[in-house]
């Protein structure tokens, strides 16, 4: 049994709330789309991995939910340090990756961060003028 299957046998009600992860590419790296692939996928393992030691609770919420999650653009790290600045100030989960620069991008920069899993109104409160990449 898949470890979401045995939490939901315990877990308390689940307020009827859709959830959801945005996922912010760096869009002035130029990754190709595996690349950008490969790094939302590090990010969303991050994020179970870190909401099932940290947030057990949230993380049961968002996966009852389906796991929603979006993946935007932003045009350079300058407005990725302000997007997780606004989540902070918002009280919402933020993550970030780091590419180690083995292939196209150089050794730390920040290819995607993740701002939720949080309620969609809450999110959208802070990247809701971003595009979809």
């Amino acid at each position: 049994m898949a470890w979401w299957n045995r939490r939901r046998n315990h877990a308390p009600s689940i307020p009827n709330v859709e959830h959801k992860l945005v996922c912010v590419v760096d869009a002035s790296l130029k990754m190709g789309k595996g690349k950008i692939a490969a790094q939302v996928g590090h990010l969303c393992m991050d994020v179970a991995l870190g909401l099932e030691r940290n947030r057990p609770r949230i993380l049961d919420v968002w996966t009852r939910r389906g796991q929603a999650k979006v993946v935007l653009k932003a045009s350079d790290s300058e407005e990725m340090y302000r997007l997780i600045e606004r989540a902070k100030e918002a009280n919402l989960l933020t993550w970030s990756i780091r590419d180690a620069g083995r292939t196209q991008i150089p050794s730390g920069s920040m290819t995607v961060i993740g701002i939720g899993p949080a309620p969609v109104d809450q999110v959208d409160i802070v990247t809701g003028h971003l595009k979809l990449l």
